[in-house]
């Protein structure tokens, strides 16, 4: 056998260590992941020149796949949701959290993600179980596409939003609810809530008053302790 035969049945024999306990047909499981990663493999290279492109601080697409949180999330997150499709349980969810703790950024392997996909920064980003997100979709740190309280009787229901194909999702933006549906080739602006739908090409933002004044002219000194 060749030193990458070799390799590689090192790594199918790990692998059905972790799958003990977890399915009976452990052959076939490792079998259908060999075959499903050149698929998975070719939709992160799509979100990796995708985040590239999208952010100009990122230099070559190695930079991006190296150390780029959002592409690690990312990459957790399709090897999760290929294993939770076999119906294997616990470990896709070992996954994710594992990305969760090492970028800040918390993806239910259960959710839809459309590729490409770019999230930018990532921290704080919070995608619930039953989330359907389109193709070229940016996400900014600190976006929630979370549920409305719901009881646990509804569980198996679509509790989090649609994000359509082409959405912008800047910082601090909330969305929440499964009726929720963000159209296509809209723009939702930093620490937006939304709970209802908007049709596509929308720009949602805050209006807010920003004043200005010369802290020499204040009769009380702003002074903040924390």
């Amino acid at each position: 056998m060749s030193v990458e035969g070799n390799r590689m049945a090192c790594l199918n024999s790990r692998f059905k260590g972790l799958l003990t306990g977890l399915t009976v047909n452990a052959d076939s499981v490792v079998s259908r992941f060999n075959n499903d990663l050149e698929g998975i493999k070719k939709n992160l290279l799509k979100d990796a020149y995708f985040i590239h492109d999208s952010d100009p601080a990122a230099t070559e697409i190695a930079e991006v796949i190296a150390v780029y949180p959002g592409f690690y999330a990312l990459f957790c997150y399709r090897i999760a949701h290929l294993l939770l499709s076999y119906c294997i349980p616990l470990l896709p969810r070992m996954i994710t959290e594992h990305a969760h703790r090492e970028t800040g950024i918390d993806i239910h392997p259960g959710a839809e993600i459309g590729c490409p996909v770019s999230i930018d920064h990532g921290t704080g980003i919070v995608i619930g179980e039953t989330a359907w997100i389109g193709n070229n979709v940016k996400i900014y740190q600190g976006v929630t596409l979370g549920a409305l309280s719901v009881v646990k009787s509804k569980a198996s229901r679509k509790r989090h939003p649609t994000i359509e194909d082409n959405v912008v999702l800047y910082a601090g933006c909330t969305v929440l609810g499964g009726n929720t549906v963000i159209g296509h080739h809209s723009i939702i602006g930093g620490n937006v809530w939304l709970t209802s739908g908007i049709r596509p090409y929308s720009v949602v933002y805050n209006k807010s008053d920003i004043v200005v004044r010369d802290q020499r002219d204040l009769e009380t000194p702003v002074d903040f302790i924390i």
